[in-house]
């Protein structure tokens, strides 16, 4: 494997991928907004668990479909996109009869579910071709966090393309934090956050066309299959946002115009008490769910996705790229409501207590760059490799305590995520994390070491951890992981 310095892989970048510019955004002022708002902000439909089971058919297809008024033909689950959303209960047996009538063989993996790796669970090394039918069956463990969770396609060297496609949807597990008094009494949206890229056909546009390298990213915006959906904020003033970033490259920085977010959940995990931010930063795969209070003046305040310098690579990073020809610009992604005064509810004062794992028993070095592979060309790497299959790239115990440091040297900001355990963050470039808090995915910025502590609890067997820019795991930022009982 051969490193490369930046102006190599600038060059290198721009010579080998293609740049595409698709649809429009109107500019008002220095927000660009995509089109005319549309009314509603719901979602597909719902699936609940009943009696201990969750268990319906899922099918993956390509359809037309409506986004955003336009005729577009999207790839998606049971016609839908987003795709149905799913609620289950710890303790509940999960059973989806999975059809997959793509061109394309695929599978499914339950993003930020503590679940087995193997077998018919969250086993990603599964291929399910075109035609085929697969059941998956698991169970969900009695002490499973409450928490917003995902699933989407996973089979190695087709991700990014079939999320970009459409192939997402929610996964909910209730428990304990519902049932906080304040939380329980708020109004609840899930906004599910997807980019497209369309030719005047409404077709995908193909990944030869796309700015791999970069990552990709579409000039459409969608809010639940929307652009510029309204919600509302209900009488008694205090509004849930459970949002999902399902976008393959896209970083989403939120704002909501006079108003605070107080953040009660990261990546399906439920925080010790709600944190105040103006701006919350969603890489992709994150979820957040978070409290709005109705404390302003009653009128229309606009959800904005603000600038975000994920790195750039020459050419790729500048004007004309797909999707980041409005970077420097907020763009409207939906309108909170509201239009009367009203009585804002209390906030929570503590959701949940976390306790901080114990020292490690094993610390790891992880280094996230890029290079030339002589198979592929170019290449992300973890630790000087590209994703191999047939190579176990780290071997742990099963219920051991580690301490992993990843270190970014390249020139892109990384999310980094695990399969199957979440994980608490410890220290970012030496300077420790003040609260304890549990996530799936966590951003490594380029130049930052980031060290985190996971405890391998539960399920043996095979799974992956990768960077969650999914061009970048297609094209090898991925490592094998076996939990050895």
């Amino acid at each position: 494997m051969v490193k490369i310095n930046r102006r190599q892989f600038i060059i290198l970048s721009a010579a080998g991928a293609g740049v595409a510019l698709v649809g429009h955004q109107l500019g008002q002022g220095t927000i660009s907004s995509q089109t005319f708002p549309e009314s509603s902000v719901n979602l597909a439909p719902l699936y609940q668990s009943s009696d201990g089971l969750l268990e319906l058919d899922l099918e993956a297809r390509e359809r037309l479909v409506n986004l955003g008024g336009k005729q577009a033909y999207l790839l998606t689950y049971n016609g839908q996109v987003p795709a149905p959303r799913l609620e289950a209960k710890p303790g509940d047996k999960v059973r989806i009869h999975f059809t997959n009538n793509l061109s394309q063989p695929t599978n499914l993996h339950y993003h930020g579910l503590h679940i087995p790796p193997t077998g018919n669970a969250d086993n990603v090394f599964l291929r399910i071709n075109p035609g085929e039918k697969f059941t998956y069956e698991f169970e969900i463990v009695q002490n499973h966090p409450s928490g917003t969770f995902w699933y989407h396609p996973h089979l190695h060297g087709l991700v990014a393309e079939q999320l970009f496609g459409g192939l997402a949807g929610l996964f909910i597990v209730r428990g304990e934090l519902d049932e906080i008094p304040e939380i329980k009494a708020a109004q609840e949206e899930f906004l599910v956050l997807q980019d497209f890229a369309l030719d005047e056909g409404g077709r995908l546009f193909s990944s030869m066309h796309m700015s791999l390298m970069m990552g990709r990213e579409g000039d459409l915006i969608a809010v639940n299959g929307k652009i510029n959906p309204s919600f509302s904020l209900p009488a008694q003033g205090l509004l849930r946002l459970r949002i999902l970033n399902a976008s393959p490259s896209r970083f989403y920085r939120l704002s909501l115009e006079n108003h605070s977010f107080y953040q009660i959940a990261i990546d399906g995990n439920t925080l010790n008490k709600p944190i105040e931010v103006k701006e919350l930063l969603l890489t992709p795969g994150q979820r957040a769910d978070v409290l709005v209070k109705g404390d302003q003046e009653p009128g229309q305040y606009r959800l904005l996705n603000l600038p975000y310098d994920r790195g750039s690579m020459g050419m790729m990073g500048g004007r004309g790229m797909m999707g980041r020809n409005n970077r420097d610009v907020p763009i409207v992604l939906a309108t909170l409501n509201y239009e009367s005064t009203v009585e804002s509810l209390s906030l929570p004062t503590k959701l949940t207590s976390i306790s901080a794992l114990p020292e490690p028993q094993t610390v790891r070095r992880f280094e996230l760059n890029h290079g030339m592979n002589p198979a592929v060309g170019m290449a992300f790497l973890i630790n000087g490799q590209p994703y191999s299959g047939d190579r176990l790239d780290t071997t742990v115990k099963l219920n051991s305590i580690e301490d992993w440091e990843i270190t970014n040297t390249g020139v892109m900001d990384h999310p980094f995520h695990i399969h199957v355990n979440s994980f608490q963050v410890i220290s970012r470039n030496g300077i420790s994390e003040s609260l304890p808090a549990w996530r799936d995915t966590v951003l490594v910025r380029r130049g930052e070491t980031v060290r985190i502590r996971i405890q391998f609890r539960d399920f043996a067997g095979k799974t992956v951890y990768h960077c969650h820019i999914l061009d970048h795991e297609d094209l090898g930022m991925m490592g094998n992981l076996m939990i050895n009982a």
